[in-house]
């Protein structure tokens, strides 16, 4: 007997809450056991912290400016380069040391430490003490953030300290949104919300609309039938979008035709950055949208369509503006009786209430979509509002709790993304292995197949990179665009080879070669551990001999003159910090900085590059390749080259399991 849609519902709320309960000891471990130094390596902390002004913004919420250091000469590793030279290069979007980039992003919440004087000010020794308050991003760049406080009390706090550092903190307030929208589902009686669970949950079918299919000549035949089933559908619709298939394009292309049925659609995104890339792109269009919550993207074409930006350019701003400050230059007053004072500050709250809802309205009025991530549905400046269409961008990697935040204000969702490539990002094992990493999209992909359309035309990567993940992931009916099928790098290239990275490397190999000295202690082949990742110091050489080699095969000046784009993706964070480090101590990449990004298969989600290489990690006798057994991730890996992609690995280790077996066969055989 099938579970029923609450069953279903109460089983995921359990496990986010065993999600939430792992992930809060996480925090509290690492606050309590990791040095201030480890913390800014993996960019979650920013430290020593330099305050900025401090002032109120168009929300009236008073925020101070905070800056960390810059990177110096101390750090260039004796070869000339500085982190800001290898940060210039892409090679250390996630790279570690002072100077790196971070994890901070717009809306998430961040406490404030500081060390006692008995440490230095690289993070080392020293007892720290968090403050009490928990504050909020609201716009950060490389070396500069934006910080909303709770209170005047927290700024003189935080201006009084020595040694002040910064430091993201639990996102409980995400947590507190999926509880409560799954509530609304579970305990819904009647009324769509109720309707719409059972739909997504069980074999009840879905309506649909059965009027003339609307043409679209500047879409290929299965991105016109997508969009024609949005806009037939009553309840529900998915567009499966794999690999360079024109998803996006697709999206908006029904998201506008959409607008002319319909005033005004929600849009919404698990991140902030495919909120901004699907906002971008509307724009392009010329649809009018108002971005709640700040774009990850800062550029002026993002902050110009945001809510802040449209709030502060408002003809009544300026008056709202100067009642608050009176409001507050009042509190601040001693002057006049406390009966009068109280009353002149209640008609000023009143008349700034109306500024306030005047704007709003205005803003809401002229926008034909609002575009925010599916917590940020939650503002307080959407309560109450309903849309007849709620689409989802990137649907597949967003928990089931957070797709119901924003389901609450809609009658009909659209979901687009790829439940073949990377799943929801879930941290404890218990609540991976109970099932909280499959998503709504996948039980609707499951229960109502009718509402799926896979878009089959991809304009990405050459045929003969296709058919693999073609063959494992879509049932062989991707089709390559002729103008990308046959194309490809170097005459008589091969658009695929697998480099083997033996456990014990004979001596004198790739190894010797290369020229790098090993660092003393490390092995000589096969992988290790670093902290909480995987390294595999042979196979990192390997990778950059390998590179060079192809590199000097299509010449420098050719190089540099088409700007072929590199990605070296590991699955590892180890890996990909120790590749990054590679990459400063030789010279010989000093040219190509700018061509090259060194990244996991996570940081590359959504990206493409001219050459992709692999290195896989995994070497060691017992054939364990630990989440390289995540298939999803390595469809992402190898789909992300356009014409030529580069394999290193331990076929002895790596290939126990049958799907890389059949990868190594494709490659021999096709090759």
């Amino acid at each position: 007997m099938a579970e029923s849609p609450i069953t279903i519902l109460q089983r995921q709320r359990a496990l986010l809450q065993v999600e939430y309960a792992y992930e809060k000891e996480e925090f509290q471990r690492l606050t309590e056991a990791t040095g201030i130094e480890q913390k800014v390596r993996r960019g979650v902390a920013w430290y020593p912290l330099t305050l900025g002004r401090s002032y109120r913004n168009s929300l009236d919420q008073l925020v101070v400016e905070a800056f960390r250091p810059a990177p110096d000469s101390s750090h260039d590793g004796g070869n000339g380069w500085s982190d800001e030279d290898f940060q210039a290069g892409g090679f250390s979007s996630l790279a570690g040391g002072v100077g790196s980039s971070s994890l901070f992003e717009p809306g998430k919440p961040v406490c404030f430490f500081t060390q006692d004087a008995s440490g230095d000010l690289h993070g080392t020794g020293g007892l720290l003490h968090y403050y009490k308050f928990v504050a909020q991003v609201s716009y950060v760049e490389e070396d500069r953030m934006v910080i909303a406080l709770p209170s005047p009390d927290a700024l003189e706090q935080i201006q009084a300290a020595y040694r002040l550092g910064v430091q993201l903190y639990l996102d409980e307030q995400t947590y507190r949104l999926m509880f409560e929208a799954l509530d609304d589902v579970i305990h819904a009686k009647t009324g769509r919300l109720a309707e719409l669970r059972e739909m997504f949950h069980s074999t009840q079918p879905i309506g649909k609309f059965t009027f003339a299919p609307v043409r679209f000549p500047w879409l290929n035949p299965s991105q016109q039938a997508a969009v024609n089933e949005v806009l037939w559908a009553k309840d529900v619709a998915v567009v499966h979008g794999p690999p360079g298939t024109g998803k996006t394009t697709t999206l908006v292309e029904a998201i506008y035709e959409t607008l002319r049925r319909e005033n005004q659609v929600l849009v919404c995104a698990q991140s902030n950055m495919a909120v901004d890339w699907i906002s971008e792109k509307l724009v392009d269009r010329g649809v009018s949208v108002l971005r709640i919550g700040n774009p990850t993207r800062v550029t002026d074409k993002m902050l110009s369509f945001t809510y802040e930006r449209r709030f502060e350019s408002h003809p009544l701003y300026t008056e709202l503006w100067a009642v608050r400050k009176t409001i507050r230059d009042i509190y601040a007053s001693r002057n006049g009786s406390s009966d009068s004072r109280h009353q002149k500050i209640a008609r000023l709250k009143d008349r700034a209430t109306d500024l306030e809802y005047t704007i709003n309205q205005s803003l809401f009025d002229d926008a034909k979509v609002i575009a925010c991530t599916l917590a940020g549905s939650a503002n307080r400046i959407l309560t109450g509002m309903k849309f007849g269409t709620l689409f989802i961008d990137e649907a597949a990697q967003a928990l089931e709790g957070a797709c119901w935040i924003a389901i609450r204000k809609a009658h009909r969702v659209i979901l687009a993304g790829d439940h073949r490539q990377l799943p929801p990002t879930i941290k404890s094992p218990e609540a991976m292995h109970g099932g909280l990493d499959k998503t709504l999209m996948q039980y609707i992909v499951e229960q109502k197949p009718i509402a799926v359309s896979l878009l089959t035309v991809q304009y990405r990567m050459c045929d003969a990179i296709m058919q693999f993940p073609n063959r494992e992931f879509y049932g062989g009916q991707l089709q390559s665009a002729p103008e990308v099928k046959y194309r490809g790098i170097l005459d008589w290239d091969t658009a695929i080879e697998w480099v083997e990275a033996p456990l014990s490397p004979l001596a004198g190999g790739e190894q010797a070669s290369y020229g790098q000295a090993l660092p003393a202690g490390e092995p000589r082949g096969g992988e290790s551990s670093a902290g909480l990742s995987r390294i595999n110091v042979y196979e990192a050489q390997l990778t950059l001999a390998t590179l060079q080699r192809y590199f000097e095969k299509i010449g420098k000046e050719r190089l540099l003159e088409e700007r072929i784009e590199v990605g070296i993706i590991s699955p590892y964070k180890g890996q990909v910090q120790l590749l990054r480090r590679l990459l400063r101590q030789d010279r010989y990449w000093k040219p190509f900085r700018s061509l090259i990004t060194v990244n996991t298969i996570d940081g590359f989600q959504g990206q493409e590059r001219d050459v992709i290489v692999i290195s896989l990690v995994r070497s060691n006798q017992l054939g364990d390749i630990g989440f390289l057994r995540d298939l999803r991730r390595m469809n992402v890996a190898i789909t992300r080259a356009r014409m030529k992609l580069i394999i290193l690995g331990d076929k002895a280790t790596i290939c126990k399991m049958p799907f890389y077996q059949r990868l190594a066969e494709y490659i021999d055989e096709t090759f």
